[in-house]
């Protein structure tokens, strides 16, 4: 598949490479059958070679086609009919969206009249009755039972997480709820790191409503895979549900992991758009705002590479009194960001002076004030600067405190 999309852009080279891949595949998984399952990986490089006029290595695939199909079925012309080259066919069809999940359905079937008991046609036999079942219930159709097909697929490819899960959904579906997290809970001891599975085991705690276990297992999944657009989809779908029961303060947090997912996706203007929009909020707890202080100073300085307005909105969380652990955390951001400006030899009088107010604000008198004198020795004049020492050395100012 990816070879025929490397030719439709004129990358025929490419696309050999990826046959190339394919064929070590083969003989890695299964050297003892290399000629049956090499079958349509031949028919693309003759195929691929021949549009590159390519020739005479286009005749030799071909004829290491025919010679197989001659010692596999008895005649030259029968290689539609090895099940293998339909399984090919129905694997593409699958790949090609909902249009031709039918057509793949039946290639899988003709594939199953020669080898009934083969693992790998009874997983795509079951993935195309699955899909077909899922489209049908979209589109209130008729649905058509997979059930068992998915039962037989799971029992023929025990280490098969993917239709472990594809089985729990199914049975979700019919409302056997309890059963089928039974098998997403066997495919998570399985293949915890497998994001495939993860994004399925996600789907299935969504649609039952447990849509914090959901976030935690894409987080996970995001982790492998953190440009998957259809992880970033499925967190998104999380976070609008949670963001719709909004009624309640403790789901303020969606909004910050909504912004987050933009971030990780680059989509920068909706992050900072979900960010402004909880932040001018007047209902959020102190704790609940001092988090997402904290979160929004970390987008600005990890994803737009602004320390200074990181900086900003650390110290931000840091003057609401409320103490927190969005308040520590906006501490440790903001002492550590600090740190590394003046130990690299980059502090400037503002570096001081501004750690100086962190301390002021942590209650740690004694460090505010040599911050300050330090702030003050390298811009003498700064009015700011000035102002604040004398009110930490002020007796009655510290008294009323």
């Amino acid at each position: 598949m990816l070879s025929y999309v490397c030719h439709l852009k004129n990358s025929n080279e490419e696309g050999l490479r990826n046959l190339q891949k394919a064929e070590e595949a083969i003989q890695g998984h299964h050297p003892g059958e290399i000629a049956r399952r090499s079958l349509v990986t031949w028919g693309n490089y003759a195929w691929i070679y021949y549009h590159m006029q390519r020739y005479e290595e286009a005749q030799t695939y071909v004829s290491k086609v025919e010679n197989s199909c001659k010692k596999l079925s008895s005649t030259a012309h029968e290689q539609t009919q090895l099940p293998e080259v339909y399984a090919e066919q129905g694997w593409a069809f699958l790949r090609f969206g909902k249009n031709y999940f039918e057509r793949a359905k039946n290639c899988f079937e003709n594939a199953l009249k020669s080898e009934p008991n083969n693992p790998e046609f009874n997983a795509g036999y079951a993935i195309a009755t699955f899909r077909l079942d899922g489209f049908a219930e979209r589109s209130n159709d008729r649905m058509r039972p997979c059930l068992e097909s998915l039962k037989r697929a799971v029992q023929l490819n025990p280490n098969n997480t993917t239709l472990l899960a594809l089985l729990a959904l199914q049975l979700q579906r019919l409302k056997r709820v309890k059963e089928g997290e039974r098998y997403i809970e066997e495919g998570l001891q399985k293949t915890p790191d497998f994001p495939l599975f993860l994004r399925y085991a996600a789907s299935f705690y969504r649609k039952r409503g447990e849509v914090d276990k959901a976030v935690k297992i894409l987080k996970r999944a995001l982790a492998l895979m953190p440009n998957s657009v259809i992880v970033h989809h499925q967190l998104g779908l999380c976070y609008k549900l949670k963001i719709l029961e909004l009624k309640m303060p403790v789901f303020f947090s969606a909004y910050t992991d909504l912004g987050n997912v933009y971030a990780l996706g680059k989509r920068y203007e909706e992050a900072e758009e979900i960010f402004q929009k909880v932040l001018q909020r007047n209902d959020i707890s102190c704790g609940v705002k001092q988090e997402i202080y904290f979160h929004y100073g970390n987008f600005q300085h990890f994803d737009m590479k602004s320390k200074s307005k990181a900086i900003k909105y650390y110290i931000e969380g840091l003057k609401m009194e409320n103490d927190s652990y969005g308040r520590k955390q906006c501490s440790e951001a903001v002492e550590k960001l600090l740190k590394e400006k003046i130990r690299s030899g980059l502090g400037h009088a503002t570096d001081f002076g501004t750690f100086g107010l962190v301390h002021k604000l942590n209650g740690k008198k004694q460090e505010a004030i040599e911050c300050y004198e330090k702030a003050i020795a390298l811009d003498p004049n700064n009015e700011e600067y000035l102002n604040a020492l004398a009110d930490l050395l002020n007796p009655s100012t510290v008294a009323s405190e």
